[in-house]
């Protein structure tokens, strides 16, 4: 099972750092922007504008998104959750049945309540779905900085080949057979990352921080395990782990949103490029027909919403009844 040529889709902050990622890896890379002008643009800048500073990698090709991408041995979808069905299709015609075609997003899909291995198969249907998420900052790995992460498909095997074909020194892919896990781990984390920055911008304090971060994580994993997740993978690097880092740096998009909302700003004027604005809501209507209760989630829809302000939520999470923990 040979993985030397591999394409990246999408020449955001993620796909960059992936594509020099998987060059220093050895492996033959093709970087495809969404469109022919960003293209074009990164040819000859040879660095993303969503990543001032990282320069691509000299054996890293660049091309515009076209249906020839399909045929590289493995393809990885970095681009945002709600676009990530656009670029499944546009990879399909030339798609090879049984290639491997990689999500690299972390939400769920809207409109339809799809995870994103979901999307894959029903929008790329040659495809062997996976999903690759972690606890890793796209600046981190485009530096070559050690971040480790997980990679799921259903497939063993071939799960333990693409780690392999991805990994290196400083980027360590774990295999897994645990899609549903891992995408819910990734998904989950960033509504309760928005959680955890309005704490901070609220300046609640230390002590408020980690409880957020702690009952947040009991809301993850009952929603987890009510959908099929393994509780060895909800604990691992893509639920547990993913959940400490984005509820404690800036450089988590949807942190930064939350602690502009816990600063009084609007959600209208603050949310772009963050996953769990769009992730919230449907996170939560999946949570209330499964029986499932997150109050934390649903303080974090209600003010995204507009039915509560910063002040209101809080108050309602500190009245709550008292009860075991367990």
């Amino acid at each position: 099972m040979s993985f030397e040529h591999i394409a990246v889709v999408g020449a955001g902050a993620w796909g960059t750092a992936l594509a020099n990622v998987i060059a220093r890896a050895g492996r033959n890379v093709l970087l495809a922007a969404r469109d022919r002008a960003g293209a074009e643009a990164l040819t000859a800048r040879r660095e993303s504008p969503r990543l001032p500073g990282a320069h691509l990698d000299e054996r890293v090709g660049v091309a515009p998104l076209a249906p020839e991408v399909g045929r590289y041995d493995a393809i990885l979808l970095a681009v945002p959750s709600q676009q990530l069905r656009d670029a499944a299709r546009a990879i399909a015609p030339e798609l090879r049945k049984g290639t491997p075609v990689i999500a690299c997003a972390k939400g769920i899909e809207r409109r339809t309540r799809k995870f994103m291995t979901e999307v894959i198969a029903e929008s790329a249907r040659a495809a062997l779905p996976a999903i690759l998420s972690g606890p890793s900052f796209a600046e981190d790995v485009a530096r070559g900085l050690p971040a480790a992460v997980t990679l799921a498909t259903h497939d063993a095997t071939i799960a333990a080949e693409l780690a392999r074909a991805l990994g290196s020194s400083a980027f360590r892919p774990y295999h897994s057979t645990d899609v549903r896990g891992v995408e819910i781990g990734g998904a989950a984390k960033n509504v309760l990352a928005i959680g955890a920055g309005i704490v901070a911008g609220r300046g609640l304090g230390a002590s408020a921080a980690a409880a957020l971060v702690t009952r947040g994580f009991a809301e993850l994993f009952r929603f987890g395990k009510a959908f099929g997740a393994r509780p060895e993978t909800l604990v691992g690097l893509s639920g547990l782990g993913d959940l400490i880092l984005t509820c404690s740096s800036t450089q988590s998009r949807n942190y930064s949103f939350g602690i502009a909302l816990g600063k009084g700003q609007p959600p209208s004027a603050t949310h772009a490029l963050a996953e769990g604005v769009f992730t919230a809501p449907v996170l939560l209507e999946m949570a209330e027909a499964e029986g499932i209760e997150m109050p934390i989630a649903s303080a974090v829809v209600a003010i995204l919403e507009g039915r509560a302000s910063v002040d209101e939520a809080t108050e309602t999470l500190l009245t709550r009844p008292f009860r075991s923990e367990s």
